[in-house]
């Protein structure tokens, strides 16, 4: 018996990985920029940032998962959407303070190695990857039997990004009287899942193809709706002066990150009639049960990014938004002096 075979055996299938991995190199490839100077294959990837009309250069960075969304796409067994999902809520992340993402990396766990599963989340990650102008730089499959169980997967991305030092946005700038401009999210993006899985799935008893109460899609299409990335219409922004903070709405919802942006002394009014909560919403808060305050500190609520722009120039950059996302746009409220947090006067609780 030769030593790779007792590998197999005892649950780790080189020949798998293999042919996982060269499907994997052609997509990766395809993500590269004139920044990337490995290749594939290296212990470590090599990138050259382009710093040329900066002054101070400033590396960005964040790591991330998609939580339980990853136990959907596999009741559907879909995994091609998810890494989309994984790397965009990464963009956004980065976003917040100004950065544009050079590089990404990424870690695919499982029990078992199915080369056509590797090969879907790999291929959500580049597709993100190729929207976003970011290099996948490189990454790292594991096979640990006994570690994961048969079937389940991890998947964990980290970028990097760059912004010079004097444009970063830090929420130092914003004051009363700032506006709340949100931009409508695509569903639960990758928050919340725990949550939605149990209402849909064991309080309703539903599958991925019923449809929702009071809404024609279904379960299915509801969850793995893909996790936006707002760099496009964001990034001609981004040195506007009148761009005081950006929020990216992920778990905490509207009450929890909104906050993370304020200065002492300030707080955040937000109309909640500013916006239609999307079904989705409404059905796990009515069928789960789930109070309004828990509602909008699990999930988005239908805004996946908060932009907080300056009294004057807030009707510049929400017109400039509109054009770029073709509406959508809401004035959700306002900056006002406070002891922190989140005031939703309409449902009388502050967050």
């Amino acid at each position: 018996m030769s030593s790779q075979d007792a590998y197999a055996q005892a649950g780790v299938d080189i020949d798998a990985q293999d042919t996982a991995l060269r499907e994997v190199g052609r997509m990766v490839r395809g993500t590269f920029t004139p920044g990337v100077l490995s290749e594939l294959g290296s212990f470590g990837g090599l990138f050259r940032p382009d710093i040329q009309g900066m002054t101070e250069p400033v590396l960005v960075s964040s790591a991330d998962g998609v939580g339980t969304k990853l136990m959907v796409a596999r009741m559907a067994r879909d995994y091609s959407t998810v890494g989309y999902d994984l790397v965009n809520h990464c963009v956004n992340d980065i976003l917040v303070q100004g950065a544009v993402p050079l590089f990404f990396l990424d870690y695919v766990g499982c029990g078992v190695l199915d080369p056509d599963a590797v090969v879907q989340l790999v291929s959500g990650v580049t597709r993100a990857c190729r929207e976003n102008g970011c290099a996948l730089l490189g990454g790292e499959t594991a096979e640990m039997p006994g570690f994961y169980d048969d079937g389940d997967y991890e998947l964990v991305g980290f970028i990097v990004g760059m912004a010079d030092r004097s444009r970063l946005i830090d929420g130092s700038r914003v004051e009363a009287g700032d506006v709340l401009l949100g931009l409508p999210s695509a569903g639960l993006h990758t928050n919340g899942y725990s949550l939605a899985r149990r209402v849909f799935f064991d309080v309703l008893g539903l599958g991925l193809d019923d449809p929702i109460p009071g809404d024609s899609r279904t379960v299915g299409q509801h969850l793995l709706d893909p996790h936006l990335s707002y760099l496009p219409p964001l990034k001609p922004l981004l040195q506007h002066s009148g761009l005081h903070a950006l929020a990216h709405i992920t778990g905490g919802g509207l009450t929890d990150n909104v906050p993370r942006v304020l200065p002492e002394g300030l707080q955040a009014r937000i109309d909640t009639a500013a916006w239609e909560v999307p079904a989705v919403f409404r059905a796990i808060g009515e069928h789960g049960k789930v109070g309004t305050a828990e509602m909008y500190r699990v999930f988005n609520m239908g805004i996946g990014m908060v932009v907080i722009a300056g009294a004057e120039e807030a009707g510049e950059i929400q017109g400039q938004l509109d054009t770029a996302l073709a509406g959508g746009v809401v004035v959700l409220g306002e900056i006002e002096e406070g002891d922190g947090g989140v005031v939703y006067p309409r449902l009388g609780e502050a967050g």
